[in-house]
C-alpha cells in the first residue's frame, strides 16, 4: 500500500488508542501515553512516519484551539481579577527560571551572554497544552489554584512577542527579520473591534439559519483567522485565538462555539503530543544517557521549586504550591520554535538545539510520573492538595440551566435575577436571544438536547435543570438523557398537555408543572366567584379540583413503561373513573360547610 496521509492517520489513531489507556490505566495520564505512541512512531523506533516536523505544525492548531476554549471561559471581569498573578506571580517565576537556567548555560556549557538567555527564556516557558490538560484530569482549573497557575501561562504566552523579537535580532543572514510593531497594534485593535462589533451579528445571522455544519465552518474560521492574522503580524497564533474567545467570553453564542470547537481541539492536541513523541531523537539520548536525563530533571527541579517558592507567597499552601510546580515544570512547545528559529539563525548549533529539543521532550515526559510520584507520597500525608478556600471568584458556571427561554422560561430567570441567583439559559432560536435580550436578560445560543452543549453549559456542575423547550419529543429526549447521566441533578418540566405530562414524569422529571393547567385553575377560581360563591368557597373547591386531578396524574404515570407513551384510552378511562370520586368530593364538601 502506497504510503500516504491516510495511512499515517491510521498510524496515529491506532497509536493512541493503544497508548493512551494503558498509561491512564496505570496512572501516568493521557498526555505521556500520547508522547510514547509518538515515540514509538517517530524515527527513532518504528519509522513508520517519515515527516514528523510536518505533523507538528499541524497539531499546533490544537493549542490554537485550546487558547481560544479558555478564552470563552475569561471575559473581561475575571481578567482584570487576575491581573496581580498574571504581572507578578507570572512575571517573576519567567524572570527567575529564565536567570538560573541562563546561568546555567554560560558557565556549565561556555555558552555567550546572548544564546544563554534566548535559552533560559525558552526552557523557563511551560507547556500550555500540557498543563492546561493537566489541571483539568486533577480537577483544580476552576479553584484559586487553577487560576494562578493560567496566569502564570498566560504571561509566558505573552512573552512569546518579545522572546521572538530577541531571536529574531539575534540571527543573521536571511534569518533576521524586522518587526513592525504598528502592525501588530493594529492586528490586535482590528480583533478587538472585531469581536465587539462583528462576531455576534454574524453568529446571528448563521444561526438564523439552522444549518449546523456552517455553524461549525463558521467556529473554526473564527479561531483560525485571528490565528493567521496574529502570526502574520509577528504574534502568536494562539495568542490570537485566546483574544477573540475573550472578546466572546459574554456571547449568548459563547456554548454553542465550545461546543463545535471542542472535539477538534481533543483530536488535534492528542495529536500535537504524539508529533513532540515523533520529533525526539532518541540517538543523542542513547550516546549522552546521563547529561540529558540529568539535565531535563534540573530543568524541572529549577521551574518546580520557582513556581513553588512564588505561588506560597501568594498565599497558597505548601502542598498546592509543589503540586501546581511540578505541572509547570516541563518545558513548552514554545522551546520547539525558539529551537528551530536559532538555529535557521545561526544562533544555536545544531547539537546544542537537538539536545534542548530532547531535554524539553524529556521533561514533558517526566512530568506525569513525578505527580504520581507526589500524589502518593508528600500530598496524602502532609495535607490534601488542593481546597476551595481563599480567594476564590465566582464560580464560571451557575448551577441552574434553563432550557428554553421563551415565555415560560422568563418568568423563573426573572424571579431569579431579581434574587442576584446566577443562571444559564440555553435557546436554539437566534431571533428568540436577540428579543430577549432587548430586556437585559442573558441567555446564549445553543440546543440544550446536545450532551456537548449540555456539558459546555456546565451540567457536571448543576443542581437544577428547567425543561422549557417548546417541541414534546426533544424535552422528553433531554429529561430522559439527564436522568440517566446525571441523576443528581433535579429536573423540572414543563408539558404543553396531559399526555406530555405522564410522559415526562415517567421519564424521570422530578417536577411536572403545567402551566395551562395552573392557569386554568386560577380562570376556574375568579369563576366560581362570579357566579356568587364566596372567596374561601371557590379556593377550597379548586384545590380539591388540584388534589384530585394530580392523584389521577400519579396513577397513569404508573401504569406502562418508564418513559414510553401514554395511550388516550388509558387516559380517558382513568379520567372517567374518576369523575363520580370527584363530585362525590364536592357533595362532601358542600354538606359539611353548609
Amino acid at each position: 500500500m502506497e504510503h500516504g496521509p491516510l495511512l499515517d492517520a491510521i498510524y496515529y489513531l491506532a497509536a493512541a488508542v493503544i497508548a493512551v489507556p494503558i498509561f491512564s490505566r496505570l496512572g501516568f495520564g493521557s498526555i505521556l501515553g500520547y508522547l510514547i505512541a509518538g515515540v514509538c512512531l517517530g524515527p527513532s523506533v518504528l519509522a513508520v512516519v517519515h515527516d514528523p516536523q510536518a505533523v507538528l505544525h499541524v497539531a499546533e492548531i490544537g493549542v490554537v484551539l485550546l487558547l481560544f476554549l479558555i478564552g470563552l471561559e475569561l471575559n473581561p471581569a475575571i481578567l482584570w481579577q487576575m491581573r496581580k498573578d498574571i504581572l507578578f506571580v507570572g512575571l517573576f517565576q519567567l524572570l527567575f527560571s529564565a536567570l538560573m537556567i541562563g546561568l546555567i548555560a554560560k558557565f556549565g556549557f561556555g555558552l555567550g551572554n546572548l544564546p544563554a538567555t534566548i535559552i533560559g527564556l525558552a526552557l523557563g516557558l511551560s507547556s500550555t497544552a500540557f498543563v492546561i490538560q493537566l489541571m483539568s484530569e486533577d480537577g483544580i482549573l476552576g479553584l484559586p489554584a487553577g487560576r494562578k497557575g493560567f496566569a502564570i501561562l498566560l504571561l509566558q504566552d505573552l512573552a512569546v512577542i518579545p522572546i521572538l523579537l530577541l531571536v529574531q535580532s539575534a540571527a543573521v543572514g536571511e534569518a533576521h527579520q524586522s518587526f513592525v510593531w504598528w502592525q501588530a497594534v493594529a492586528a490586535i485593535l482590528a480583533v478587538l473591534l472585531m469581536g465587539r462589533y462583528l462576531l455576534n451579528p454574524l453568529l446571528s445571522m448563521v444561526a438564523g439559519l439552522g444549518l449546523n455544519e456552517v455553524m461549525t465552518a463558521l467556529a473554526l474560521l473564527i479561531v483560525l483567522g485571528t490565528g493567521v492574522a496574529m502570526q502574520a503580524v509577528g504574534l502568536s497564533m494562539g495568542m490570537g485565538a485566546f483574544v477573540a474567545g475573550v472578546m466572546l467570553a459574554n456571547s449568548s453564542f459563547r456554548h454553542q462555539l465550545e461546543a463545535e470547537i471542542d472535539p477538534f481541539k481533543g483530536l488535534l492536541l492528542g495529536l500535537f503530543f504524539i508529533s513532540i513523541g515523533m520529533v525526539l531523537d532518541l540517538s543523542l539520548l542513547f550516546a549522552q544517557p546521563v547529561l540529558i536525563i540529568s539535565l531535563a530533571l534540573a530543568l524541572m527541579a529549577i521551574k518546580a521549586l520557582v513556581v513553588a517558592a512564588l505561588l506560597r507567597r501568594s498565599g497558597l499552601r505548601t502542598g498546592e504550591s509543589f503540586k501546581l510546580g511540578l505541572m509547570l515544570s516541563q518545558g513548552g512547545e514554545f522551546a520547539f520554535v525558539v529551537m528551530t528559529h536559532a538555529l535557521s539563525g545561526q544562533v544555536l548549533d545544531a547539537d546544542t538545539a537537538g539536545m534542548l529539543t530532547l531535554v524539553v521532550g524529556l521533561s514533558m515526559a517526566f512530568t506525569s510520573p513525578a505527580l504520581m510520584i507526589f500524589n502518593r507520597s508528600y500530598a496524602r500525608w502532609v495535607e490534601a492538595p488542593f481546597t476551595t478556600t481563599g480567594d476564590q471568584e465566582e464560580p464560571l458556571e451557575s448551577e441552574i440551566i434553563i432550557a428554553g427561554f421563551g415565555r415560560f422560561g422568563q418568568v423563573t430567570g426573572r424571579m431569579l435575577a431579581a434574587n442576584h441567583i446566577p443562571f444559564t439559559a440555553l435557546d436554539n432560536d437566534a431571533e428568540h436571544i436577540d428579543f430577549v435580550r432587548r430586556f437585559g436578560n442573558k441567555t446564549y445560543y445553543g440546543d440544550a438536547t446536545k450532551p456537548e452543549i449540555l456539558e459546555a453549559a456546565g451540567i457536571h456542575e448543576a443542581r437544577v435543570l428547567l425543561v422549557a423547550i417548546e417541541e414534546h419529543k426533544e424535552a422528553l429526549h433531554l429529561v430522559q438523557y439527564v436522568r440517566g447521566h446525571f441523576p443528581d441533578v433535579i429536573v423540572i418540566a414543563r408539558p404543553h398537555n396531559r399526555t406530555a405530562a405522564v410522559e415526562l414524569k415517567r421519564a424521570g422529571a422530578h417536577h411536572v408543572i403545567r402551566e395551562v393547567f395552573d392557569g386554568a385553575i386560577e380562570a376556574a377560581e375568579n369563576t366560581l366567584a362570579a357566579l356568587g360563591f364566596t372567596e374561601s368557597e371557590a379556593i377550597r373547591k379548586t384545590e380539591i379540583f388540584r388534589e384530585h386531578d394530580q392523584r389521577l396524574l400519579n396513577l397513569a404515570c404508573e401504569q406502562g413503561s418508564v418513559g414510553g407513551s401514554v395511550e388516550l384510552d388509558t387516559l380517558v378511562e382513568i379520567g372517567n373513573a374518576g369523575r363520580q370520586e370527584l363530585e362525590q368530593r364536592f357533595k362532601e364538601d358542600a354538606d359539611c360547610h353548609r
